[in-house]
């Protein structure tokens, strides 16, 4: 009997001891809004190129009204990049060490069978991507025409 009694009253007192630590009085200073937020605050922040620090671009965006609409597009949009740059910011990542299956830049035995199926083949699959390589080489935001002349310029390596 004592064998069953004793490890009952151990089950109980501790979650009586469970329970009855978990209860905090609203007055605690861990409870206060600020402890909260603090506990609670994201573990970074996004910062954009060209933008303001991320602690005084929430007071900014409160405090200035949004700016009307302008006509004229915006520089960094209208510039186009050619297709080497294209190459050295997206494509080179995988294309310059072959990962995941990519033909390596300037590998005639690799890049030869793709050739000769022709640009347009090429264009497309790095338009609509192929198999592990995503459309665009993961970066929609490029034009098919930077994606061409980024085709071009891989294909020049081989030559």
């Amino acid at each position: 009997m004592l064998a069953f009694a004793i490890p009952i009253a151990i089950i109980v007192l501790v979650s009586q001891f469970v329970m009855g630590g978990l209860r905090t009085a609203p007055s605690d200073a861990g409870q206060s809004a600020e402890a909260i937020g603090k506990r609670i605050q994201p573990v970074g922040e996004i910062v954009m190129a060209g933008g303001s620090a991320p602690a005084a671009a929430p007071a900014a965006a409160v405090a200035a009204p949004a700016p009307a609409p302008s006509a004229a597009p915006a520089p960094a949009a209208a510039a186009k990049q050619d297709g080497k740059a294209v190459y050295d910011k997206v494509c080179a990542v995988c294309h310059g060490a072959g990962i995941a299956g990519a033909p390596k830049a300037g590998d005639k035995a690799a890049w030869g069978p793709r050739i000769g199926q022709g640009k347009n083949v090429l264009y497309e699959h790095a338009i609509k991507g192929i198999r592990a390589m995503p459309a665009k080489g993961g970066n929609a935001a490029l034009s098919d025409d930077e994606v061409k002349a980024a085709v071009d310029a891989m294909t020049a390596m081989v030559k």
